[in-house]
């Protein structure tokens, strides 16, 4: 049982001279054990802040090796911080089994702490931001991959053009993760292309986006006038990883007519779906947007679905509560400015 009480003068001076020789780089963790004999032994550690944000790197990624990569540093470095933070702790907070790893009880524990500290930290720095102005700062742009790739550039090309002093980081991901990275204040805008519902968010409507349904130019639905969603049987789907906002709007309107296509291929972007359906592994549904260079070089092929509505909204998440910055304020302008 975990109870959090009060520390002899001493000993809370003690560990007051600990953390002043360490503030900079180290957080202060106070915990209180109450054994069944009812005597409590206080213990006074210190959880060094690199090696907690290198153990949420783990966590997140759900591994060594992709946390090293994006943390930029070597796999033994991400070992050696993650041990040392269970030493702090005094508890195991991933179990390692070969080349893979889970979290522990305690280390998923850590994890949403760690999680909520950096959220507050990215708060912190967001609104010192907000200070500088549209002159300097950085503005993070997260968008769904099609978005990204098909239709964001222009809208860069144009804000940076206007406001050169800006750093601009753009990450492309699927709906879920560019929500869950909103969420955590990673983000400073976030466009989605799939449907998206949290009690934290607010959901704006930005654009209109056509799916259309492709093949291999030569093949037999290509060449037909219009092809009905019961014609559809023995077709195999090329589809993005689960998360895409494409995957769910197709899937969705195509379950709405009775419709369920098995998945010959799942691949990772839209333009290996593009290529693979050009070599006739499968049909797909993408954005007409994304399928106009293929469509023009005559490779792939609009199939013409009858009955069947394949449109969605891109849009904007916001978080609600949150001020702006000006950077945002700006970008956001832009976005509306078509």
């Amino acid at each position: 049982m975990l109870q959090v009480e009060a520390m002899p003068a001493r000993r809370v001076a003690r560990c007051r001279r600990h953390d002043a020789l360490h503030a900079k780089t180290t957080a202060s963790i106070l915990i209180t054990q109450k054994h069944y004999s009812q005597n409590c032994i206080i213990t006074c550690y210190r959880m060094n802040l690199h090696h907690l944000r290198v153990f949420a790197a783990v966590a997140e990624h759900r591994g060594f090796s992709r946390a090293a990569a994006v943390l930029r540093i070597s796999q033994p470095a991400v070992s050696k911080s993650v041990q040392e933070l269970e030493r702090q702790v005094g508890l195991p907070l991933v179990e390692r089994a070969g080349r893979s790893s889970r979290l522990t009880a305690a280390g998923a524990a850590l994890a949403e702490r760690a999680r909520e500290l950096f959220s507050v930290e990215s708060a912190a720095e967001e609104e010192l931001r907000a200070l500088r102005g549209l002159e300097g700062g950085s503005l993070s742009v997260g968008a769904s991959t099609t978005i990204a790739t098909y239709v964001l550039p222009p809208v860069l090309a144009r804000f940076r053009e206007s406001h050169p002093g800006i750093a601009l980081r753009v990450v492309s991901a699927n709906t879920r993760t560019i929500a869950r990275r909103l969420l955590e204040r990673r983000l400073d805008v976030a466009l989605v292309e799939g449907p998206v519902t949290h009690e934290r968010l607010e959901v704006i409507a930005w654009r209109e986006d056509e799916l259309v349904l492709i093949a291999p130019s030569d093949h037999p639905l290509a060449t037909r006038r219009q092809v009905r969603a019961k014609d559809l049987t023995g077709v195999k789907l090329i589809v993005r990883e689960a998360g895409s906002g494409t995957r769910d709007v197709a899937e969705h309107a195509l379950a709405e007519h009775g419709v369920h296509l098995p998945i010959a291929l799942q691949l990772g972007s839209t333009e290996a779906i593009k290529q693979g359906v050009a070599s006739g592994l499968g049909l797909a549904i993408v954005s007409r947007t994304a399928a106009a260079d293929q469509l023009a070089l005559g490779r792939i092929a609009v199939v013409p679905l009858r009955g069947v509505v394949l449109r969605r909204v891109f849009s904007e998440l916001r978080l609600r509560g949150r001020k702006a910055s000006a950077p945002t304020v700006a970008f956001r302008s832009l976005l509306r400015d078509r």
